[in-house]
């Protein structure tokens, strides 16, 4: 039972000033997060989802994102044991798990027993940012996208989810609404890419979340022909430049812990680890 002094509930647009509080208390691991709230207000039509908080004594102390992504935000061991407890009985809705480490390891051993295998499981993603000027020069052929960019660029999208998540983006049908994201990213100016003689994409990434603390980074890919040659290291560079001084004052992302040569890359570029995340998929 919880005490009389706290209590678990779904949050609505009255406490997007409390959730938005409680995600700058690590404003940067939280860009996600923070960046929905933002963006919807917390309205669950928007969310497609909901945000649930826990609430000692009034205040809001921790909460949990329940939508495509399931995603803890500055929650300890109780709140994740009342947050388990709400879970329990519904059905996943969600496609991955994933925050911090020690938060996601906590939350899935509370939950394993009672929903079905991951058919993923990476932990320890080091978690990087950058605030300061790139350590190599970013390569000035890395531009933002255009419409133009489009048939070009989304076999490239759908090349690198295939690659990072191992499964289309395009299964079951949903092409259609990969390739809208696609394109709302490039009218956002938030695509980025390099393009060989022939218009073919050699690297891209895409900025995915922005808040006023940072501009997280997502997508990174460079063609398998292309891989070797520095390209990733200098395209960082050149999309940091960019979102540093026209987005965000800090750029971040997180990696997989097994892929060395994206991470050298990122070292090179001059991201720096803060913290490890863990992302589990269903």
């Amino acid at each position: 039972m919880l005490s009389t002094t706290a209590q678990v509930r779904t949050l609505g647009s009255a406490d997007v000033p409390a959730f938005l509080e409680l995600a700058a208390k690590d404003p940067v691991v939280n860009v996600f997060v923070d960046y929905r709230a933002r963006m919807t207000r917390l309205d669950p039509t928007w969310l497609g989802g909901e945000v649930i908080g826990r609430f000692v004594g009034g205040e809001l102390v921790a909460a949990l994102h329940i939508g495509a992504n399931l995603v803890p935000v500055q929650a300890g061991p109780v709140d994740l044991q009342e947050f388990a407890r709400h879970l329990r009985g519904s059905p996943a809705t969600w496609a991955t798990l994933v925050g911090p480490h020690t938060a996601v390891e906590r939350l899935w051993a509370l939950l394993q027993d009672d929903y079905d295998a991951p058919r993923a499981e990476r932990w320890r993603q080091p978690h990087l940012e950058l605030t300061g000027a790139p350590a190599v020069p970013g390569d000035p052929l890395v531009r933002r996208t255009t419409e133009a960019d489009l048939a070009a660029l989304y076999p490239a999208c759908v090349a690198m989810y295939t690659e990072e998540v191992g499964v289309s983006p395009e299964t079951g049908g949903g092409g259609p609404l990969y390739r809208a994201r696609v394109r709302q990213l490039v009218n956002r100016g938030w695509s980025f890419a390099r393009f060989d003689e022939s218009g073919r994409v050699l690297f891209k990434a895409e900025v995915a979340s922005v808040t006023p603390y940072a501009a997280q980074v997502q997508g990174v890919w460079v063609a398998p022909h292309a891989r070797g040659h520095g390209l990733a290291a200098a395209g960082m560079a050149r999309v940091a430049e960019i979102a540093l001084a026209e987005i965000a004052p800090t750029v971040s992302l997180y990696v997989n812990e097994w892929n060395l040569p994206a991470r050298a890359a990122y070292a090179r570029a001059g991201f720096v680890e803060t913290a490890r995340f863990s992302t589990i998929m269903f």
